[in-house]
Parts: C-alpha cells; structure tokens; sequence
C-alpha cells in the first residue's frame, strides 16, 4: 500500500540533549526509511515550541532525503514578504523538499500571537487567502503587488526559489474550499475514516469545479503505540473534547497498540483517500515512536 508515513519533530517537551533533538531525530527518521519530519507552527503555544521555520532548517541540514513539513504554518500572522522569504530559503538549503502545510489557527490556539503582533484575528482567513495567490509569484522572483499589507508595496525577492507543494490544514468547509482554490493537498487533522471519505469527495468536486485536479490528502492523526486502555480512552475523550465530536467517533480516530494494529487502522485511511499520514504522537519518547512507525511503514508496503 503507498500510503506514505510522516512524524512530527520533537519540537515540545525538549528531552536533555534540547533543540539537538531536532537534529538527531531528522537523522532517525530519515534512517529508518520514514518520508517526512514535520514542525507544528506556534508563536505563544500552550507548551514550550521551538519556531518552526528553524527547528525544519536545522533537520534540514541532518538530512538529505526526509520531506520538512510545516503542520502548519500560520502564514497570516507574519509580514508576507518575510514569510516567503523564509520559506524560499529553506526550499534552497533542502534542495526542495519543503512541504508547506498552511493553516490559519483556530479558537483553542487563542488571540494572543495575533495580538503580540498586531494582526487582526477576525481577518486571518481573508489575509490567508491574499497571501496564498500571490506566493508562487514572491517566491518564484516576480515583481509582486502585496495589496493586503501595509502600503500596498510591490515586491521582487531574490534569489528565486520553486514553490513547495501547498497542503491547506483544517477540517471543515472553509478549509474544503480552500484547498480546492489554492492547495496542492487538503491536511486536515484527527479526522475519522469517514469524514476523510466524504470531504474528499467534496473537494474532489470543488477542484473539478474550477479545472484544478484533486488535491493530494495529508490525514495528522493521532497516535499512542503499544497504549494500554487506560492511555487509550484518555486519549480519545481528549481528543473528543479538543474537537467537539462524539467519543464513539473520535473512537475510530487515534493510532494504538502494536504495529499491526496500528497497519489497520491506517489501511481505513488509505481507503478512505489518504496518501500520507503523519504519526503525532505526545510522549517524550520520539524514538520508540519513530521506530514503530517504520515497522508499521513497512507491513503496509508487504
């Protein structure tokens, strides 16, 4: 099954060795086969983050095949010209493997970034939006009007870069219409098997509606290996609290258990129209975890 398996960097709750971790499990992932690393995105996070852009440049350097993932980058809350120059830097010292995942924040994430910063929240998904259909010009090195910032400056970076696959995170139907516009994928994150199936098809159809082919799917999902069923159910009520959904839904979400258990549940993403998921696992062990994610890799691929 080519179903393609990421893992979040250990970006929070940094062990002993601090942001080195970032570094040594890039070099881990990558070893062990796994085809993405990827860096949730967080100004004033409830925990302790290392910034995004530079915990993927430093993988970026460990490594030489891994895909960096942005899971996902707030591109609303920076100044647009910056934004893109940093994404363009980081796709010339990778060699182009950049995934850049673009969200816009929701209300459990809270207003004070976009306070810390002076950017309006309630105008995010209008700026999003802006910022997105003028990237692959910033960044491929056109004079570029940037009607949404200040002053409406034209803009031309340099040196050019390629624009990295954009993937829109979010479940709902403003993300849908997002990614069928702008996305080259839809992410949307701890989403069951079924509502993966039927906003696929709605996407599908968007896309189709405005002569774009079908977005990619990137399904975050998740996962507590080897979990007793204490770990289990607390996991499940977090995630039924954290996302609104019944706990019998949220149920059929979460990766648990042994690397076979875990191929199964991955296999009803798959054939709900995933092409990769990516692992997020909250415990400090990332190498116990990276580990049995390339054994469960490798039982889809027999």
């Amino acid at each position: 099954m080519a179903l393609r398996i990421g893992v979040g960097l250990p970006t929070t709750r940094l062990g002993a060795e601090g942001g080195r971790d970032v570094r040594a499990a890039a070099r881990h992932a990558e070893d062990l086969g796994l085809e993405s690393v990827w860096a949730a995105d967080h100004l004033i996070p409830a925990v302790p983050i290392v910034e995004s852009t530079v915990a993927l440049a430093a993988a970026a350097g460990a490594t030489e095949r891994v895909r960096l993932g942005f899971s996902v980058m707030i591109l609303a809350l920076r100044p647009l010209a910056w934004a893109a120059k940093q994404i363009g830097a980081l796709q010339h010292v990778s060699g182009d493997r950049v995934l850049l995942g673009v969200g816009v924040s929701g209300p459990p994430h809270g207003t004070a970034a976009w306070e810390a910063v002076g950017v309006p929240y309630t105008g995010r998904g209008a700026r999003t939006d802006a910022a997105l259909a003028v990237l692959p010009d910033l960044l491929a090195g056109r004079p570029t009007a940037l009607d949404s910032e200040a002053g409406r400056p034209e803009v031309t970076l340099a040196p050019a870069a390629s624009m990295p696959p954009v993937l829109i995170g979010g479940n709902g139907a403003v993300a849908l219409r997002r990614a069928a516009r702008f996305g080259d994928g839809w992410f949307p994150s701890a989403i069951t098997p079924a509502d993966l199936a039927a906003g696929l098809a709605e996407l599908r159809s968007r896309a189709a509606g405005l002569g774009r082919p079908a977005p990619s799917v990137t399904v975050g999902v998740p996962t507590s290996f080897q979990a007793d069923g204490t770990a289990r159910r607390a996991l499940i009520e977090g995630l039924a609290q954290g996302y609104g959904i019944p706990a019998e839904r949220a149920a059929t979400i979460p990766v648990t258990g042994d690397p076979d258990e875990a191929a199964e549940t991955l296999t009803a993403y798959a054939k709900a129209g995933a092409d990769r998921v990516v692992l997020m696992a909250s415990g400090p062990d990332w190498r116990r975890h990276y580990e049995l994610a390339a054994a469960t890799s490798a039982i889809l691929q027999r």
